[in-house]
């Protein structure tokens, strides 16, 4: 079975968010369409959250460093980023134009390393609920799009295969950080070396 997994569509992300990915509000409507074909279908959905504690100390103002950076960070390499997906604050929410999903997984609750996948802990020591949520559902193919493709999105592709799961990338539904111009290019390359499809929504029937 088909699931749609949607990555991080939250304020902080979102134009006017802390950091926010540039023409982010231009994926929303292709996520909504895919919500609506998807619960037409009676399709699994799912959708991602950054939940980080105020002290997580991927935060530079945390660390003291610099934003934008990159250090260390439990022995792990470490972008140092503005403070956001702060656990309960308007940053953390889903945009207002986002529809609404029911099922919702939590990652970065732990101060001490980040969380880019949906389901790992970038040291890959703890899992979120993600992989259990979609066994217990019999899903064995992800549609994965949302915010942000460098990071978020690769990471959670990446997990995805390596889990086994058969994986599509949705390339319009998906936006970039691009702390360097070709970051979002990169990883797309990234993904489909590793066994992702890259398509676009309109191919989804």
């Amino acid at each position: 079975m088909k699931a749609l997994l949607i990555i991080d569509i939250q304020n902080d992300f979102c134009e006017g968010g802390n950091l926010a990915v540039k023409n982010s509000l231009e994926i929303i409507p292709v996520i909504n369409n895919l919500i609506k074909k998807f619960e037409k279908n009676n399709d699994f959905i799912i959708a991602t959250k950054d939940w980080h504690p105020a002290d997580h100390k991927s935060f530079a103002s945390v660390s003291n460093t610099k934003i934008g950076e990159v250090g260390m960070l439990n022995g792990l390499p470490q972008v140092w980023w503005p403070d956001h997906c702060i656990e309960n604050t308007k940053g953390s929410e889903f945009h207002k134009d986002l529809l609404p999903v029911k099922n919702i997984v939590y990652k970065g609750n732990d101060p001490e390393v980040d969380s880019y996948s949906g389901f790992f802990d970038n040291n890959k020591v703890h899992k979120t609920k993600l992989d259990e949520i979609l066994k217990e559902n019999n899903i064995d193919t992800l549609y994965i799009l949302g915010l942000a493709t460098d990071y978020c999105v690769k990471f959670t592709v990446l997990d995805a295969l390596s889990l086994g799961y058969k994986v599509y990338l949705v390339a319009d539904g998906c936006k970039g950080v691009n702390i360097n111009p070709d970051d979002s290019e990169k990883a797309v390359k990234e993904m489909k070396n590793a066994g992702a499809v890259i398509i676009k929504s309109c191919e989804i029937l």
